[in-house]
This record gives structure tokens, sequence and C-alpha cells, in this order.
């Protein structure tokens, strides 16, 4: 009984996120962590994506694996959620913001691919140990890259903002208000891989639209001469056309 309430201590939402991290901050592949952990990488996808509760065995193996703690060790076993969010993020209730919750397709500029259109899965959730939102992307192509943060939604802007930050390093996503489609259009700022080892600062319209709402489009680079493409297109335009976010140069 006693191994089973630790293991039930610990929560799953935090494990992934900070496994995310660790896998984006090593540049390693989901199949390469799966192999050194010794675990299947369908076991792995599976609690990434949040369909199965990370076990105290997995989790050892993957600290093993990676040659850092997932766990707060130090931390008692159970403590009591926080009512709000902190100031910094907006102080937001739960019930305020439980809109927001879902999985939604990702739209941007294609990076690498003139003319195509980058999708890719993100859920926006409630972290009950945190007590804020938190956002987890997947099925990306560059999965090393995938990213995982916290929600900030301040009252006063009724924006919100996906918050990235490794070893002092920050990516953001700056969404306005929902259309009444439960759709958010806004803009990216991240690195985008210049020459051999160069980082450049890009910014990019960015749309999120719920997953239920784009059932013929999936996670990829989609070319604009493509069924798809254009209809991803003409959804990520709408973040510049109906004046969500404006580009300056």
């Amino acid at each position: 009984m006693a191994s089973l309430a630790m293991q039930e201590a610990f929560d799953s939402e935090i494990i992934g996120l900070r496994l995310r991290e660790e896998i984006a901050r090593r540049r390693m592949s989901r199949q390469t962590l799966a192999e050194r952990a010794r675990l299947s990488l369908s076991t792995l996808e599976k609690a990434l994506a949040g369909r199965r509760r990370f076990t105290l065995a997995t989790i050892v193996r993957l600290e093993e694996a990676l040659g850092a703690p997932l766990r707060d060790l130090d931390e008692p076993a159970i403590a009591p959620a926080p009512m709000l969010a902190p100031a910094e993020m907006g102080s937001y209730s739960r019930p305020a913001v439980e809109w927001i919750e879902g999985d939604y397709l990702t739209l941007r500029p294609s990076f690498g691919t003139p003319d195509a259109i980058y999708a890719y899965c993100t859920q926006i959730r409630w972290s009950e140990r945190k007590g804020h939102l938190v956002f987890t992307e997947s099925d990306r192509v560059d999965e090393g890259f995938e990213q995982a943060g916290f929600v900030s939604m301040p009252h006063l802007s009724g924006h919100a903002y996906l918050m990235t930050g490794t070893a002092g390093q920050y990516r953001m996503i700056v969404l306005g208000r929902a259309t009444h489609e439960g759709r958010m259009y806004g803009l990216l700022t991240t690195l985008q891989v210049g020459v051999g080892s160069q980082l450049v600062p890009v910014t990019s319209p960015i749309a999120f639209v719920p997953v239920d709402q784009v059932e013929g489009l999936a996670p990829g680079v989609l070319a604009q001469d493509t069924p798809a493409g254009r209809l991803a297109s003409d959804i990520l335009d709408t973040a510049t056309a109906a004046d969500f976010c404006r580009l300056r140069t």
C-alpha cells in the first residue's frame, strides 16, 4: 500500500512536462530515450500524451537514462493545490479559464519549406499540483523541439501567453481573445536555426484551432498546392487579416 501511495503522489502532468524539457534540452529523439530506458516507444508516447500514467518503475528508468531527476523527492508527497495561478501569470482561477482547456491543431508558416504550413498539436490543461494552466506540444515533425511550459492570462490585456523557459532561453506565443468558434490567433516568437550553429530570432503568425474543427487536417508540413495546405493557409491568414496580430518591418 505504501508503494502505491507513493506512486500516485507523482503528478504525471509534471513528470511529462519535465521529460519534454529534458528531451528538448538534449535534442534527443523519443526512440533513443525509449531504447536507453528499456521501454517500448508506445509506452513512452502514451505516457507523454496523457493516455497512461507514469509508473514509479517507468520514472526511475527514465531518470537513469537521462541522468537527471524528474521528481521533487524532497517535497511532501501530498501538498494542497493552489487556488489561484501566481500573480505573475494573472492570478486566474480554474473556473475562469476552463474554456481554454483542450486539444488544438497549431498552424504556423514552415520555417524550412517555402510556401508551406507547419501543423502540430498543442494541449492546454490545468495542472492540479501547480495550480495554473500548462501546455504541451506533440506530433511535431521535429519532435526534438517540442515545447512544454506555462500559460499566463492577465485580465488587463485579455491575451494568453504560452511561455517556455529552458536554461534561460525563452519562447513565447501571444494569443488574442478566442473567436465564437474557440479559435485563437496571434504571434510566435522563437529562434530559427540559421547557418551552421547560428540561431536567428524569428516571429510569425500562429493559429490554434480545436482539433474537432479540422478533421481534414493532419500534423505535418502542408504544401499550399494541396487541399489541406490551402485550408490551413486560409485559417492562418485570419491572424493578420482579422487584425489579431500585426507584422511590422
